[in-house]
């Protein structure tokens, strides 16, 4: 629940920023982003995850810029987001190694990621470099431990048996094609996301359907801000095929983890729904998110989470 505190980019990648539904239609700007279970009334699982994003011209000049895919001959928005997330079983009391339930696990990244748009042929390509850390160097214990003392809250056990400490260097390449749009009031598109590295292994698709009134998420952002005032609601069905989860399987290096999912418990294809409201006014935006998951492992549960973001362009 509430384990970590800020003073939100997935799944890695829970926390996905380059969606069209969350396209601000800018070349500057800043976004904080908030999950957590307790907006769906849970307590397990992916527990909460929170991000600080910033897109500007100057971090086109980021060296690790250059592995990054853009559609080709378009203007690209470069940006990076410091994203920390985490995962515990169905019970924080225990002290015990609790069998056939999900593994503690903490991970802390920093992204680079780039988001380009093809005009005329409609479509956004999205890639992120992800790099950092799975395990107590991320910190995820003491904060979970320091959140519910000040909160008088439930004192976390069973940290000790988290997945050990390993290196992330993950790449994701995300597509989107828009299918249909009338106006600025509808608009339906399909997208494929791939993810290789040492935290995730898979590949996801599914559609986007987004209803109300908005700027087109694929146009450019430097032609600027249209609609000084946007509402909408989103919709976004997804189905994935899972290869490999560090925050089961334990460190793509570093196998010395104490309890981790073995590979035959691996659900290896799942669904997961993404919905939420978006209100924008001139140089604001706000979302409110909520998504379910069908279980990750085969003695797993069904999990579901809320956000929040709030951002700014500038």
């Amino acid at each position: 629940m509430l384990w970590c505190f800020a003073p939100v980019v997935g799944l890695a990648q829970r926390i996905d920023n380059t969606a069209a539904y969350r396209q601000i239609n800018s070349p500057k700007y800043a976004r904080f982003h908030y999950d957590n279970d307790f907006f769906a009334a849970r307590d397990l699982y992916y527990t909460q995850g929170y991000s600080f994003e910033v897109v500007h011209e100057v971090l086109r000049k980021n060296p690790l810029t250059k592995l990054l895919i853009a559609a080709k001959g378009q203007n690209t928005n470069y940006g990076l987001a410091f994203e920390h997330f985490g995962f515990t079983p169905t019970s924080i009391s225990s002290d015990a190694i609790l069998t056939e339930d999900r593994p503690f696990a903490a991970c802390m990244v920093l992204k680079t990621f780039g988001i380009s748009v093809d005009t005329a042929q409609r479509v956004r390509v999205s890639s992120v470099l992800s790099t950092g850390v799975i395990g107590p160097m991320a910190l995820g214990g003491e904060m979970q431990t320091a959140i519910h003392r000040w909160i008088n809250g439930v004192q976390p056990r069973g940290w000790q048996h988290q997945i050990s400490n390993d290196l992330i260097v993950n790449y994701s390449l995300h597509y989107e094609k828009q299918l249909y749009a009338y106006r600025n009031a509808i608009s339906w598109s399909v997208n494929t996301e791939v993810q290789a590295g040492t935290l995730n292994n898979r590949l996801q698709t599914g559609f986007t359907l987004m209803a109300g009134r908005f700027e087109s998420a694929f146009v450019n952002a430097a032609q600027g801000r249209s609609l000084p005032f946007q509402m909408y609601v989103y919709a976004q069905p997804l189905m994935g095929l899972v290869a490999y989860d560090a925050t089961l399987q334990g460190g793509f290096l570093n196998r010395s983890s104490p309890y981790v999912i073995s590979p035959a418990q691996i659900s290896r294809v799942t669904f997961q729904g993404n919905f939420g409201a978006v209100l924008r006014f001139k140089k604001l935006h706000l979302e409110y998110s909520q998504s379910v998951l069908t279980k990750e492992f085969k003695t797993g549960l069904p999990h579901r989470w809320g956000g929040f973001k709030i951002g700014f362009s500038f």
